[in-house]
């Protein structure tokens, strides 16, 4: 699900700019276009939630083609990278040697997918949802949760999140759980990578803050 989360650091420098500037004087986000806007921070939930919820396993009922498994992939790629093939909704987490971890992931929809590189800039366990300007637009749903949903079961960011960044600018692009299993496989999220609860909380302890993440455009693989 495409999302806006902002560090406390960010969304402080948004505020104070919005009280000594016009809105017509913030730029456009080089990735996405549109700009961010300000919530309330009184209303603004934890970054993560406090609780820990237990991840239930649904591996089971997936596609096998879908479940976690090691590959052999002809990349030359360091072990430790991140690779998003969303045309055959996969992701890879390379071990070396050839060889990969392969999770299938549910993709963006046409006209909101996103391809590049970047680094993971941030890491969240059930982290909170804060939609971005642009989904409380165009979702009724988005617009209950302006000022951000809390961590939790319900949230459709899921059990993790992890947060990429390209050029030290938040990309606006996550990789994270879902609580729509079913999606796996699918081209149905705005935007981001989506992954089992399970998976994304396996790739979670695997990667580090600064690992490199490669999202590939179609046709490249």
């Amino acid at each position: 699900m495409l999302t806006s989360p902002l560090s406390r650091r960010r969304f402080l420098a948004i505020a104070a700019t919005a009280l000594v500037a016009p809105a017509t004087a913030r730029a456009a986000h080089p990735f996405y276009g549109g700009v961010d806007f300000t919530r309330d921070p009184h209303l603004i939930p934890p970054p993560e939630s406090p609780v820990d919820y237990p991840i239930e396993s649904y591996e089971a009922k997936l596609d096998p083609r879908l479940r976690r498994q090691q590959v052999t992939l002809g990349t030359q790629a360091p072990a430790g990278t991140v690779i998003v093939d969303p045309e055959h909704r996969y992701l890879y987490f390379i071990l070396g040697n050839q060889q990969a971890l392969r999770y299938g992931v549910g993709v963006g929809r046409e006209g909101f997918a996103w391809s590049g590189n970047a680094v993971i800039g941030m890491k969240r366990k059930w982290p909170r949802w804060l939609p971005p300007e642009s989904m409380v637009e165009r979702d009724p749903n988005a617009v209950k949760w302006a000022n951000g949903m809390p961590g939790g079961p319900d949230n459709p960011l899921g059990a993790r999140a992890l947060y990429l960044e390209a050029n030290g600018m938040d990309t606006l692009y996550r990789i994270h759980g879902t609580n729509d299993p079913t999606s796996i496989g699918k081209a149905m999220s705005s935007g981001c990578v989506r992954m089992l609860n399970e998976d994304v909380a396996d790739l979670f302890d695997r990667v580090k803050i600064g690992t490199p993440v490669t999202v590939l455009a179609p046709g490249t693989f």
